[in-house]
């Protein structure tokens, strides 16, 4: 990836994009991440140090970039992340999504244990897991963009499992990811262990969602409702699970399951192409509603948002859907002032310069 003062990535590319498509009116579509809500102060720009646990095989000795790369390795990395925010003047290239959130330096760490000892005791915790087709700096960069977006309040952590970073790789990706399941499961026993940490809350996407529920899944089984007590949210940002597999696995998951609010699309491009390559299975993402509430999920219904062709990553540049995580962090029954259904467009909660935000309605 081209270093970031001279080049501009994909989704800062997009973000600067809508935020001039919605200066020239071309209405009709939800507010990208120049519209995020704005909450109180975002605790990574505050503190700008993300962590990192990570299956990938570390390259330039995780000193430099890329820093790890897409094999897989033999033991799991912890490290701390030194970033570096954007500037958030009014004036600002940042302003109309030009410039974004970068590594400044990356700092390995023998074990969990070793990256929380300068947390505070108690302080909540937000985990990243990215999806298909990922870079560990992409990666990071989301985890940070998604803290920063919710104004999450507490320490936020990135899990990168191997991914190539290829558009054809995807049956490596998904083996991958597999593959890291009990890493990730003992990363968060380790943190469940720690008297540092509170409240764990959890945003998985695309593939990645395949890997948590494996992880939350074996957790459950050792630890039973120990595990679901200091679990918070658990978010599926377009699923990419079988259907049939993930059902079999929310039964298995306890009172987890009542934590898991799942984002879907029935028009998501990358999950139809994903249903293709995995034998016309239906994909978790793409299913409709109510099929997903019948095992109890809290669903929401993106179908309608955004404007690109693919509708896959809507979780970072959506401002109702960032509505959503916060709320479902904060423990909100009731997302916002309306119940957990579809999405959809038209009033509701207000997005600045007068853009229609989506608006969440009860059923």
């Amino acid at each position: 990836m081209p270093h970031a003062s001279t080049n501009i990535s994909r989704r800062s590319a997009l973000r600067g994009l809508a935020s001039a498509a919605s200066t020239l009116a071309l209405g009709g579509c939800a507010g990208m991440a120049a519209y995020a809500p704005r909450f109180d102060a975002s605790e990574l720009v505050a503190r700008p140090t993300l962590l990192v646990a990570t299956t990938r095989k570390p390259a330039n000795g995780a000193r430099a970039k890329p820093w790890f790369g897409p094999e897989r390795a033999s033991t799991t990395t912890m490290a701390r992340v030194t970033m570096t925010p954007p500037d958030d003047g009014r004036f600002s290239l940042s302003s109309v999504g030009l410039v974004d959130w970068r590594i400044a330096a990356v700092e390995p760490a023998p074990q969990v244990g070793d990256l929380l000892g300068q947390a505070t005791s108690g302080r909540n915790l937000l985990i990243y897991v990215h999806g298909y087709n990922q870079t560990f700096e992409a990666a990071v960069l989301d985890a940070a963009r998604l803290s920063d977006g919710i104004k999450f309040a507490g320490e936020t952590m990135a899990f990168s499992w191997p991914s190539r970073a290829k558009l054809l790789d995807y049956g490596y990706d998904r083996e991958s990811a597999m593959w890291s399941r009990d890493a990730f499961d003992r990363v968060l026993e380790s943190l469940l262990a720690s008297p540092t940490i509170g409240r764990i809350n959890i945003v998985a996407h695309s593939v990645g969602t395949m890997l948590t529920m494996e992880a939350l899944r074996q957790l459950y089984a050792k630890l039973g409702d120990a595990a679901a007590d200091r679990i918070g949210a658990v978010v599926f940002a377009s699923p990419d699970i079988d259907m049939d597999v993930f059902a079999a696995s929310v039964e298995r998951i306890g009172p987890l399951a009542a934590k898991v609010t799942v984002v879907t699309s029935t028009n998501d491009r990358a999950l139809a192409v994903s249903r293709w390559v995995n034998g016309s299975t239906s994909r978790v993402g793409a299913a409709e509603k109510a099929q997903l509430e019948k095992l109890g999920l809290r669903v929401i219904d993106a179908s309608q948002q955004g404007w690109g062709v693919i509708n896959h990553d809507l979780f970072l540049s959506n401002t109702g859907i960032r509505q959503v995580i916060r709320d479902a962090i904060d423990g909100h029954r009731q997302f916002g002032a309306f119940a957990p259904a579809a999405i959809q467009m038209g009033g509701g909660l207000a997005a600045p310069d007068g853009a229609q935000a989506p608006r969440m309605d009860g059923n």
